[in-house]
This record gives structure tokens, sequence and C-alpha cells, in this order.
């Protein structure tokens, strides 16, 4: 993580990249080897053998990177192009709060009996990528009713319902002595999907301004295009993650999504 967190500030290329990144290989195997010869490991690697524990994770390491970059471009964004304080930025998100806290308390459990947690975190994952697609529109001169309210309702509803689906489909994958350890991994990575997300888009947004500035494109210019093709990547980010979810996920049981009398 700190490898990929450092990107944006040292370069893809550089020799702290490939070194750090070359010692996260190789203790990552170490690791790995370890976990299979060990009488009681930490990771149990037989985890990774349910489609949908592995799966879910790898959603959600995608579905996170394009949202978290999202949080951190937008509000650059907010801020230095369209003039809002701390505060402002603030209330603009509130929304997503407001939406991911009451979806996920509410709706998404009632949705996962109904219909079950593959097919609403396709739904969820759905609602993710059309906003992400609204937010590569995003102009110089915004109004936020219109630009980026809309975005922001999306990715509430979206991560409303795919957070609390992912964890079902990954615990529904686990074992009962296992359930530990695959609650454990969904946390794990979201924290690398973050990382991940950051790193990349924030990586791609600077360098596509630099080349902006280069070709005699105004600052404001050039820092949203830069912010719009990150936006273009998260959404790419999401659409993978949704083919994944198709391909990958198995349905729940039928008694989890049975609803109860």
């Amino acid at each position: 993580v700190y490898t990929i967190v450092e990107i944006p500030d040292v370069g893809w290329g550089a020799a702290q990249t490939l070194i750090l990144g070359a010692v996260s290989l190789v203790l990552l195997a170490g690791f790995v080897a370890r976990q299979r010869t060990a009488a009681t490991p930490l990771m149990a690697l037989r985890i990774f053998r349910s489609r949908n524990v592995t799966g879910a994770n790898v959603v959600q390491v995608l579905m996170i990177a394009g949202l978290f970059g999202m949080f951190f471009l937008g509000a650059l964004y907010m801020q230095g192009i369209q003039g809002y304080s701390p505060v402002e930025v603030g209330l603009a998100y509130l929304p997503v709060a407001l939406l991911i806290g009451g979806v996920s308390m509410w709706v998404a459990d009632k949705m996962i009996m109904r219909f079950g947690a593959r097919r609403v975190l396709i739904t969820g994952l759905s609602f993710v990528l059309v906003g992400l697609l609204l937010f590569t529109r995003v102009p110089l001169e915004a109004t936020y009713a219109t630009d980026l309210l809309p975005t922001m309702v999306l990715f509430g509803l979206g991560a409303g319902l795919s957070f609390p689906s992912l964890m079902t489909l990954a615990m529904s994958g686990a074992t009962p002595e296992d359930a530990g350890l695959a609650s454990g991994l969904v946390n794990t990575t979201q924290q690398v999907g973050g990382a991940l997300g950051l790193a990349v888009l924030s990586t791609f947004s600077a360098t596509h301004t630099e080349d902006r500035l280069a070709h005699g494109a105004s600052a404001a210019v050039a820092a949203v295009d830069g912010y719009q093709l990150a936006f273009i990547i998260g959404a790419g980010f999401a659409a993978t993650a949704i083919a994944l979810a198709v391909t990958v996920l198995e349905p729940t049981p039928e008694l989890e999504i049975e609803e109860l009398p």
C-alpha cells in the first residue's frame, strides 16, 4: 500500500517504486508460501477456493478504486475549479453519506433477501458506473443541482446497495470457521482498493493536466481535462467490476434470499 500511495509523488518508473514494489511482491510470495505450510495459518488459503469470496473481494477493490479517486479528485475539482470552501465540499458530498447510511440500513437487506445479493450488487455497481460517467462531463463552470447532485445521488444509492451485497457474498462463500477471516479480508481489500484507486487516478490526472498545459491550455481547462480523464478510468474500474460480478459471482442460496413470513 505504501508503494502505491507514493506513486503520484515519485512516479511509476522511479527507483523507489520499482524497488519497494519488488520487495512487496517478494514479501507477499513469502507470506503465501508460509501460509501454505503453517500448521495454524494466519490466513488459510482454502478461503480463496470459493468463487464468491475471491470474486467479491476483487470486485470490491475495483469499485473502491473508482469511488475513492472520485472523492479525492472531486473535492479538488470543487475547491480548485468551482471555488468551494472545505465546508461547502463536505456539504456537497453530504447526500452520498446520507444515502449510503439510509440505503444500507433500511433498503439493501430487504432487496438482498428478495432478489439475492448478486443482483443487488450488479444494480448498485451500475449506479456507481453511471455516476462516474456523468462525472466525466463536469464543466468548467458547474451548477451543483444539475451537474453534481445527480452524481452524488447515484454514488450514494450505488454504494449503499453494493457494500452490504459484497459483504453478504464474501461471507456466504466462507465456512463458519473462516467467517472471521472472510470479514477481515473484506476490510483489507477496501484499504488496498482505496490506495490503488487514489494512486492510479491521481497520477493519470496530473500527467494529463501537465500535458494539456504544455500544449497551451489554461490552468483551469487543463485541470478539468485531467479530472475528466481520471473519472473515465474510474468508470472503467466500475465497468470491469460489473463484468466480474456477472461472470464470476454465484447467486446466494435460496434460503438467504427468500422473504420470511
